[in-house]
């Protein structure tokens, strides 16, 4: 592994950061996810790190952050690989905030970490983001050993159910699919521009 400041962060496309996702993030899947910005950390030409920022997927949550949806966006997916040195997560996503502050209108950035998985925001702290309360208990969908929105069922294109969904939709039925409440989220905050 190379030192922290010799990896490169660049844009990409979603495709070229879906399968490291997949396998590096704890959620182990990207489905139904809003991707607007995807960046990959490199390590010479290693891809050692992903992310990805998305509009906000829950209808109208975007009011208790900002007064337009375009000023607002989520980072959706972070990771990186086990061995990574110290500060890769924060030399990762101050990179990419930088980028959004210097080719967007962006105003802010919302973030989540998962209690369900232990996580509590050490990285978001680190970079400086703002811890804002924590969000109401849910539930989400397991199926085979992976975990779904519990809005995965009801997530359309051109007006009609996607494949997953449906797949998914009729694992529930079935019982090969189940619900199970989850813990409430810490929300985050990093705001791009200053406040006027």
């Amino acid at each position: 592994m190379g030192k922290v400041k010799q990896y490169k962060v660049e844009l990409c496309e979603r495709k070229e950061i879906t399968s490291f996702i997949e396998k590096w993030h704890y959620s182990h899947n990207i489905n139904g996810l809003m991707s607007d910005y995807c960046f990959k950390l490199l390590d010479n030409d290693k891809i050692i790190g992903g992310m990805i920022y998305g509009r906000i997927a829950m209808a109208g949550v975007w009011k208790k952050y900002a007064e337009n949806e375009d000023e607002l966006i989520e980072l959706r997916r972070l990771c990186c690989i086990d061995d990574t040195p110290k500060n890769t997560e924060s030399y990762f996503i101050g990179n990419t905030l930088r980028w959004l502050k210097r080719n967007t209108d962006i105003k802010r950035v919302v973030s989540y970490a998962d209690t369900t998985y232990g996580h509590n925001g050490t990285i978001y702290k680190a970079s400086n983001f703002i811890h804002c309360g924590m969000t109401a208990t849910g539930r989400v969908i397991i199926y085979k050993g992976k975990r779904f929105h519990d809005k995965t069922i009801r997530t359309k294109y051109k007006g009609k159910l996607k494949p997953f969904a449906v797949k998914i939709k009729e694992a529930l039925m079935r019982g090969d699919a189940k619900y199970v409440k989850t813990q409430g989220k810490h929300i985050y905050i990093y705001e791009l521009r200053t406040k006027s």
